[in-house]
């Protein structure tokens, strides 16, 4: 049987392969509306089944432009850990410039599992969330990046994801890239992130 491709966070959905179901109030409409109201939605939708996590959620302090713009998006988070911990779900996170909050508030509330969507940060930070025993995705974006790179390279493969995000890029052809990069072949890296997806997401 031919291992399909796992892409663990998509925009544009294709049908093609593995794409996660995810929902979840992202960071960028965080005081859109009033808290309460924001969380019953979520708890709605979760409530027809088939979310397989709450995501894509977190802090985006690029975006937020004071400091009260920071405490709500930061309510928002903490309040979506709790239904994910709540529910067992696993988190997708959406992380900009606010690496140590979210690691500081993941202590407080620490969901099934979390997958760092998009990840464009450091070695150094990288090494911090996969000791935490989180799972880094890489995408695009990755490529551009030298310092992404090195911080892919250092993920072990049982904590790695790849995903298409906004991008037009084929999955397969971020597949491809980053198997050149690790000096491997695609088959073991879509082993490898199926058997991650599996053990988060298939509970027999």
């Amino acid at each position: 049987m031919t291992v399909p491709f796992v892409n663990i966070h998509t925009h544009r959905p294709t049908g093609c392969g593995i794409e996660l179901r995810t929902a979840g109030i992202h960071p960028w409409d965080a005081g859109q509306r009033p808290l309460d109201e924001a969380l019953a939605c979520l708890e709605a939708e979760l409530a027809q089944g088939g979310v397989q996590a709450v995501g894509e959620i977190g802090l985006d302090f690029v975006r937020a432009g004071s400091q009260r713009l920071r405490d709500t998006q930061t309510a928002l988070f903490r309040a979506q850990l709790i239904v994910a911990c709540e529910r067992r779900l696993p988190v997708v996170l959406h992380c900009v410039r606010a690496f140590e909050e979210t690691m500081r508030m993941l202590r407080e509330q620490e969901p099934q599992a979390v997958i760092f969507h998009g990840f464009i940060g450091s070695p150094e930070q990288a090494r911090r969330a996969i000791e935490r025993g989180y799972h880094l995705s890489f995408g695009d974006r990755t490529f551009r990046s030298p310092r992404t790179v090195e911080a892919l390279k250092a993920t072990p493969l049982s904590q790695l994801f790849l995903e298409t995000d906004e991008s037009e890029t084929p999955i397969k052809t971020i597949y491809t890239h980053t198997a050149k990069i690790l000096a491997i072949d695609i088959g073991c890296l879509k082993q490898a992130t199926l058997e991650n997806y599996e053990r988060i997401f298939i509970h027999e």
